[in-house]
């Protein structure tokens, strides 16, 4: 699955001269979060979060920096968090460095930059114009969703191939020590592993090919040297 299946497309924007008292309204009346800045062409400039709205918000009401202080201060960041604070539109207020992925994007690894970001949604870009926005909330309705059928080879053989191809593409699977049984859609694990986190991946990996009915592990924690 990749960010064109899981984005919204209908993406409401605001203009860089929209007032920030007019984000705000926007951001409450639509029930959102967040909303992204575009020109005419819908490039994106920026985006406004509730975060930067309640900054102005606090930053109205900081007292200014003391003598000593100020000696050194960054006068740079100071004239920045004056805009941020004191701005009275969009782009005054506005995040910059907006993270954005391609449409081709798959979900894993969207996943993985909210995560690591600690973001709660990423805009996708077409040439740097918005074609949409793919939230956290986006990323849980991808996974509770009804899986859609396959029509991929659910016989014995087939379950079988595709059970190896996994574990051929999985870094910490082992397809020497590792034997594989299937029958009547039932797969049977054999051989030796290292731990019983390697036996409940190998569980997770073949209930996730299509056909199989049930796993039975029949493997044995050995030692070191066999599976190293």
């Amino acid at each position: 699955m990749k960010a064109r299946d899981l984005m919204t497309p209908d993406v409401v924007t605001v203009a860089p001269n929209t007032p920030v008292m007019g984000v705000a309204r926007l951001l409450a009346e639509r029930h959102i979060s967040a909303v992204p800045v575009t020109d005419a062409d819908r490039k994106v400039l920026g985006i406004v979060s509730e975060s930067d709205l309640i900054k102005q918000v606090a930053g109205r009401h900081d007292k200014p920096p003391g003598f000593f202080q100020s000696l050194f201060a960054d006068p740079a960041k100071m004239a920045a968090q004056y805009v941020k604070s004191h701005g009275r539109t969009a782009a005054d207020i506005m995040t910059t460095d907006v993270i954005t992925v391609s449409e081709d994007t798959p979900a894993g690894e969207i996943a993985e930059l909210l995560d690591k970001e600690n973001i709660r949604r990423v805009l996708v870009t077409r040439d740097g114009r918005l074609v949409g926005i793919v939230s956290r909330a986006d990323l849980l309705r991808a996974l509770v969703s009804p899986p859609v059928v396959s029509t991929d080879d659910t016989s014995d053989e087939g379950i079988y191939r595709a059970i190896m191809n996994e574990m051929k593409k999985q870094p910490w699977a082992s397809t020497f020590y590792t034997t594989v049984v299937v029958k009547d859609g039932v797969v049977e694990f054999y051989g030796y592993c290292g731990s019983d986190e390697y036996r409940r991946a190998l569980k997770v990996l073949a209930e996730g090919v299509p056909g199989v009915k049930r796993v039975e592990d029949h493997m044995v924690i050995g030692p070191l040297y066999v599976y190293s």
